[in-house]
Parts: structure tokens; C-alpha cells; sequence
């Protein structure tokens, strides 16, 4: 009996236990990662939004360059207008993008429009608009062109 419990205590290997702990610490690890990676998911999504304005904007301002007048509320795919300045196949919310006139004040802005975008988006699109860069809010952003004051 004896010569059988130090063949016990002799065996090599992890106990249940100690691989338990090992797959819950890895566990917490992934759980972990996941959060960051979804963080920084929302935060590729909304500087790919920024730049899909700004790619408009730009484009907005080769149109007036070209033709002297701002595109009538132009959507790229659907108003052809801008579609030689921009490249639909890579602007990637082109469907959410317009540029629109403020009728009275002769304001021309980019408009996006997604009222379904994520919160965590949203939060991201928030840092832009505390920057100054956008106007806007819950999906609706706006990025002025030209302005009739300046």
C-alpha cells in the first residue's frame, strides 16, 4: 500500500485543478482583448467615416473648381456629378454621404447620415465633433465646405 502511494506522489503531470486555473486565466485574458478590440473597431470605423467627408468634401471643392457653381445636393453613385472625383468602389459609406446647400445662408455642407451607426461609434464620432472637425450628433454629422461668413 505504501509503495503505491508514493507511486502516486511521484506522478508527473497538472492536476485538474491546476489546468482549470489555467483556462480560466486565459478566459479572462481573451475577455479582456475582446474589449479592446471591439474599442478600437469603432474607433477605425469612425475615422473611416471622417475620411470618407473629407475625401467628399475635397470632392466637392473639384466640382466648384471645374464648374464654378457647388454640386446640387449631390449623392455619390446616385448624382454622377461627383462620381469622377471620387472613387465609389473605396468610399465605403458612400450611400450615407450628400452635400447639401444651406438655401438661406449659402453654407455648403457634407452631410452623413446613419442613424443606426453603433455606440461605440458614436462615442468616436463625439471626439470629432469636440474637436471641432464635425458638426452633430446620433448619426448625423455635418462638415462644412464653404461658408458664406468667411
Amino acid at each position: 500500500m505504501k509503495k503505491m502511494i508514493k507511486k502516486y506522489r511521484k506522478a508527473k503531470g497538472f492536476t485538474l485543478v491546476e489546468l482549470l486555473i489555467v483556462i480560466i486565466i486565459i478566459g479572462i485574458l481573451a475577455g479582456m482583448m475582446m474589449l479592446s478590440t471591439g474599442a478600437a473597431t469603432d474607433k477605425a470605423e469612425a475615422t473611416k467615416i471622417l475620411s470618407d467627408m473629407r475625401n467628399m468634401k475635397a470632392a466637392a471643392i473639384m466640382y466648384f473648381t471645374d464648374y464654378h457653381s457647388w454640386p446640387n445636393e449631390a449623392t455619390p453613385g446616385a448624382d454622377a456629378s461627383l462620381d469622377r472625383y471620387l472613387d465609389t468602389k473605396r468610399v465605403s459609406s458612400v450611400s450615407k454621404l450628400s452635400v447639401v446647400h444651406g438655401t438661406e445662408s449659402g453654407d455648403v455642407f457634407v452631410m452623413y447620415d446613419d442613424t443606426a451607426m453603433a455606440n461605440g461609434v458614436q462615442d468616436k464620432m463625439k471626439v470629432f465633433v469636440n474637436d471641432n472637425i464635425l458638426s452633430g450628433d446620433a448619426g448625423k454629422y455635418q462638415m462644412t465646405v464653404r461658408s458664406a461668413t468667411n
